[in-house]
């Protein structure tokens, strides 16, 4: 090259990347990514269902460290990780009673919530504690969640569960003739689908499933903050409506739930009856669900001349109650709902109780 060259080279003005250069590098990436994310979501539940597993797995860790703190110093008996099945983990439960009990107590079989995609037994082990230590045994019951599992495994392994528990009610120190099924948000849906499944033998036809519980042995059922009609879910739209959606989709293991056997069988509104047993239903006036979904299903039982036992507050109500607040014991309505739950349970399981 010659010198002349050298010199004309060495002055022309390097090219620099302005911050707005990189800028727009780092949009196009942040854009692909969506864009793959998107065309993955499309076509299966998994991204969606672990970033809303990983919100409440993270939310449920929260609010079982806040009831560890009302747990009283009752003195219990726990039973860990007890066996009903054969799917490890999936298939274990919690029992809980007080130490001082000398035989059969009335029995709290507890199902616990997370959207049908998240959560475990662990997440209500303060609040077994807590009703254990009011005279009961509870248990806290683990099942295989989406999409890991497509309905109805769950209820197949729920009846499972309590077919373990009426064969081994001596041994884990429950009464089998005062049983109440309870559960919170999805796990209060699948309480009251294992209640009518048990009250209602159309409804236990169409699921094809016999149920291991006799009627008579369910005296109650405690509902807090569950979805009971798929349709009216299937309607919601926004980020409330994109999180049930995608975790029914795992769920279910179909996006058409809403049209197909999936979203009408979990519609327990549709199938209850006047022998569904007494039941304790409860919501927070800032919980959509409540408005949606509880209040509608009691008026249902309601009709039908069900004992039904509510806690709702007024849509003013401050400060505005969120989705499970039952849980969220530093708050002093949710004491106020604990409180209310124990009462209706000793109405319920006393000996002469019809």
């Amino acid at each position: 090259m010659s010198s002349q060259a050298q010199s004309t080279a060495s002055t022309r003005p390097k090219r620099t990347r302005t911050p707005w250069h990189r800028t727009k590098i780092v949009l196009g990436v942040i854009v692909a990514v969506v864009a793959v994310v998107a065309i993955i979501g499309s076509l299966t539940p998994w991204p969606s269902a672990m970033v809303i597993r990983a919100v409440f797995t993270k939310g449920g860790d929260e609010t079982a460290a806040e009831m560890d703190k009302h747990v009283p110093a009752t003195k219990l008996d726990v039973r860990k990780d007890v066996a009903y099945g054969d799917s490890g983990a999936d298939t274990t439960m919690d029992v809980f009673r007080p130490a001082s009990a000398s035989g059969p107590l009335p029995t709290v079989v507890w199902i616990h919530g997370g959207a049908w995609i998240s959560g475990a037994k662990e997440n209500v082990d303060p609040y077994m504690r807590i009703l254990a230590a009011e005279g009961y045994t509870t248990i806290a019951v683990n099942y295989t969640i989406g999409p890991e599992g497509v309905y109805p495994l769950a209820v197949h392994q729920l009846d499972a569960a309590l077919a373990y528990i009426d064969e081994h009610a001596a041994e884990l120190g429950v009464d089998a003739s005062r049983i109440v099924l309870a559960g919170d948000s999805a796990g209060a849906q699948l309480a009251s689908q294992m209640a009518t499944l048990i009250t209602s033998p159309d409804y236990a036809d169409i699921m094809g499933i016999a149920p291991s519980l006799k009627s008579d042995q369910l005296v109650a059922t405690v509902l807090n903050c569950g979805v009971y009609d798929l349709a009216a879910l299937a309607e919601l739209d926004g980020i409330p409506g994109w999180g049930f959606k995608s975790a029914m989709w795992a769920y279910s293991g179909t996006k058409t739930w809403a049209e197909d056997s999936t979203g009408a069988t979990m519609s327990t509104i549709d199938w209850v009856t006047a022998d569904f047993p007494a039941t304790y239903i409860s919501g927070g006036n800032g919980d959509g669900l409540t408005w949606l979904q509880s209040i509608p299903l009691a008026k249902r039982l309601d009709q039908l001349g069900v004992d039904v036992t509510t806690l709702f507050w007024p849509a003013p109500h401050e400060p505005a109650l969120p989705h499970e607040y039952q849980f969220h014991l530093d708050m002093p309505d949710a004491r106020t709902a604990l409180q209310k739950t124990i009462d209706f349970l000793d109405a319920h399981t006393a000996p002469d109780t019809p």
